[in-house]
């Protein structure tokens, strides 16, 4: 019998990538997304059901896993990728912004989580994928929401890794680097010009995202990881993507918190 993955946020990068090469190795796949009427491709593939889920909403998140357990009788995966990017200096950034960068990245990843629990605990067996980031174990400058809400799935995941393990159930997180989903051109970056002693960091920032997508990881090399942690049956925690994930993750285990920080603070100039 095929094996079943739930993923939120299939509509595009690494949800869809994912969504499409689970359906290409066999499995059934729930692909949910806030506009499920504007998909196409992904719904003329066999075993893929696209259904309404936005991760803010409680109900439409019960709604879409009964729908999914409904069609495939029975889920093995979960994939928390809904989320977006934050970026701006905190005092120019409005309390609605901050609210909404949690509510995606934090609040609608736990609240999945909790929906699909019982299943996966009446099963006695099931997986969590939670899509972190590089971003979940160092910061940039004015990336306070951003890191903030990746620092809040990895401490999360963690915890829930021991309390799942009594119902048969593993978590795990998967740590991109740059991913080529065009990640700075589409952050919710919040500023104003008139705080002049920030621009010039923002500017190098900036710079810095244009400068790494050029060696960014394709959204189909993150899903190739979250497939092998998905299925290689290990208790395995985390999983890096991309040789600059891999460098930067080195270099952080390597040295202690004033090499480490005080090598961001020069790129910076802070």
């Amino acid at each position: 019998m095929a094996k079943t993955i739930l993923i939120t946020g299939s509509s595009s990068g690494i949800g869809r990538a994912t969504a499409t090469l689970f359906q290409e190795r066999g499995w059934n796949v729930i692909a949910t997304m806030r506009s499920p009427e504007k998909e196409t491709r992904l719904g003329e593939l066999e075993n893929v059901f696209i259904t309404h889920l936005d991760v803010t909403d409680v109900a439409s998140i019960e709604l879409a896993v009964k729908a999914g357990i409904d069609r495939f009788q029975k889920i093995d995966v979960l994939l928390n990728n809904a989320g977006f990017g934050a970026y701006g200096p905190l005092e120019a950034t409005p309390l609605e912004n901050i609210r909404r960068e949690f509510d995606t990245n934090v609040l609608g990843g736990l609240a999945t989580t909790k929906a699909v629990l019982p299943h996966f605990r009446a099963n006695k067996q099931g997986v969590i994928v939670n899509i972190s980031s590089i971003g979940g174990r160092f910061a940039y400058p004015f990336g306070a929401l951003y890191h903030g809400s990746k620092f809040a799935v990895e401490g999360a995941s963690e915890a829930l890794s021991y309390e799942a393990s009594a119902i048969g159930v593993r978590v795990k997180i998967v740590e991109p680097g740059m991913v080529a989903t065009g990640f700075g051109a589409a952050l919710d970056f919040s500023n104003d010009e008139s705080l002049t002693e920030y621009q010039d960091a923002i500017g190098k920032l900036m710079t810095g995202f244009e400068k790494a997508q050029k060696s960014a990881s394709p959204p189909e090399a993150v899903a190739e990881v979250v497939y092998e942690a998905a299925t290689d049956g290990t208790d395995r925690l985390r999983y890096a993507v991309g040789a600059d994930a891999k460098t930067v993750l080195a270099a952080r285990k390597s040295q202690d918190d004033a090499t480490f920080l005080r090598g961001i603070r020069d790129q910076f100039r802070l």
